[in-house]
């Protein structure tokens, strides 16, 4: 048995520290928040096997300059004087490239399969209560440009052995008979599924401090005390902590925890808004609308419509602009669609830790022996949390991986 410690109380945090404790490992887990909002909390809640392309493809640097200093588009870069964001982006920019994708796809595939069987696993064991329902995504259509490109995804899905099905205008509305869909099509990825981030995050935590996780919240970690190429303590705004292991699950903070280890992480934060509707939208499935960007997902007793990619710094800054867009959109597709000014003035955003490459860091770091990183998830965060924690119980356990790591070493070069 080993002492671990977990600074990050997200996602992947919480799976960590569910699959270290099953492992039989003494757990504490800090966090500088009060652990009830955050990416974790206003995410679309998909499970995605589906999302095999990474953010780092061709053609993402060209539609990204288009967007990029229009404050309403689905992607918004803030401009700044920042050397880590150009640095970001020159590797974002030589990651863009077919190679990458190809070598990528089965790649995150895997990952992701891994992880929905890991979720259907903690629902079947019903070891606490949460919400899964596994009816797919539709990713949905205006445009034939559009459509074309996303059908040709969806052959590369299913050459992995996912199940999905094109569907025509038709048979879209067919499944979503209360709406008169402004869409010529849909591709339906039937390998998915969706949760309800917030009564899981809850769950898994009550879950965590019953079985003797110590969760410290509101603790900001300060700084590392180093020695033989080990973090040896730990300080926090309130104490100090010694750990056998130490795990980094910090998401959009992390590059300023590596700073204070003397060592640089290439990662930006990607700030995304979530509306939540309460009064009943009659929307049967969730949906990304993909010229607008936009996820909508009938959660357990609301409706969430979320979207953008905003490389703005760390910060919760609310703009409404981009808040309206996400509602114009949805309407768009959804004729009738009504989003009250009570539910757009109470949209919430969270900040996803995006790599130039598209894929997480998970594994250890090779400057300090007893330190795992685990974060650069962008928009898979929550479709990854379970398999991440897998993943970092078997390497820090000793025990065979459930799948070859080595594409997300914190130590690749771009």
């Amino acid at each position: 048995m080993k002492t671990c410690l977990i600074i990050g109380g997200g996602i992947v945090g919480l799976s960590t520290a569910y699959f270290l404790h099953r492992q039989g490992h003494q757990v504490t887990l800090v966090d500088q928040s009060d652990m009830t909002g955050g990416a974790s909390f206003v995410n679309a809640g998909y499970l995605t096997p589906s999302h095999i392309v990474p953010l780092a493809a061709p053609g993402m640097v060209a539609k990204g300059l288009r967007m990029m200093f229009n404050p309403a588009s689905p992607f918004y870069l803030k401009p700044r004087a920042d050397k880590d964001l150009l640095l970001w982006m020159w590797q974002f920019y030589k990651s863009a490239n077919a190679r990458h994708v190809r070598k990528s796809m089965k790649i995150i595939a895997d990952i992701n399969v891994l992880s929905k069987s890991l979720y259907t696993e903690m629902k079947q064991e019903k070891v606490f209560e949460f919400h899964l329902e596994e009816k797919g995504v539709l990713n949905v259509f205006k445009t034939e440009k559009i459509g074309t490109s996303e059908i040709r995804v969806a052959e590369w899905v299913k050459a992995e052995g996912l199940e999905v099905e094109i569907l025509s205008q038709a048979q879209l509305k067919a499944l979503e008979p209360h709406y008169d869909f402004d869409a010529l099509g849909a591709v339906f990825y039937k390998c998915d599924a969706h949760t309800t981030p917030t009564i899981f995050m809850k769950n898994m935590m009550s879950y965590l401090e019953t079985v003797g996780v110590a969760i410290h919240r509101n603790e900001q970690v300060t700084d590392f005390d180093i020695s033989n190429n080990k973090i040896a303590k730990v300080h926090t705004t309130f104490k100090s902590f010694q750990a056998d292991e130490v795990i980094l699950a910090t998401g959009s903070w992390s590059p300023v925890l590596m700073k204070k280890l003397g060592l640089h992480l290439s990662l930006q934060a990607g700030k995304g808004y979530a509306i939540n509707v309460y009064k009943a939208t009659n929307i049967q499935y969730p949906a990304i609308l993909m010229e607008a960007k936009v996820a909508v997902t009938p959660m357990q007793g609301f409706t969430r419509f979320g979207g953008t990619m905003e490389l703005g710094g760390v910060n919760h800054h609310i703009s409404n602009i981009r808040v309206n867009a996400i509602a114009e959109a949805a309407k768009k597709y959804y004729p009738g669609l009504e989003i009250s000014k009570f539910d757009l003035e109470h949209a919430k955003c969270g900040l996803r830790p995006v790599s130039p490459d598209g894929l997480p860091y998970i594994g250890r770091i090779a400057a300090l022996q007893n330190v795992t990183l685990a974060t650069g998830h962008a928009m898979m965060g929550w479709s990854l949390g379970p398999a991440t924690g897998k993943l970092i119980s078997e390497m820090i356990s000793g025990e065979k991986l459930s799948m070859d790591i080595r594409p997300f070493t914190p130590d690749r070069r771009f």
